[in-house]
């Protein structure tokens, strides 16, 4: 492994991990009213996006964090349309 591909493990997990304590308390409260609808879904077209870029350019750290980060905003998007009102 090469230090650009470390650094591309060490970013995607960075901000994967960022996720963890909005979900967490999205589920813990019930409450999603303060999270932005658009703002979700096209964060999660971006993850989805930046997935497919990763499989066609054969970039594992590109692969494995959007595809965690795609799982994660998913998670989102389902309290917001679960508990958004």
């Amino acid at each position: 492994m090469n230090w650009n591909e470390l650094l591309g493990f060490i970013a995607g997990a960075s901000i994967s991990i960022a996720f963890i304590p909005q979900m967490w308390r999205l589920f813990k409260l019930k409450s999603a009213r303060e999270i932005s609808l658009p703002f979700t879904a096209l964060l999660l077209l971006g993850a989805v996006c930046w997935l497919t870029y990763g499989i066609l350019q054969s970039l594992p750290p590109v692969i494995l964090w959007n595809a965690i980060g795609a799982t994660e905003v998913c998670a989102i998007l389902y309290a917001k349309l679960k508990y958004g009102r």
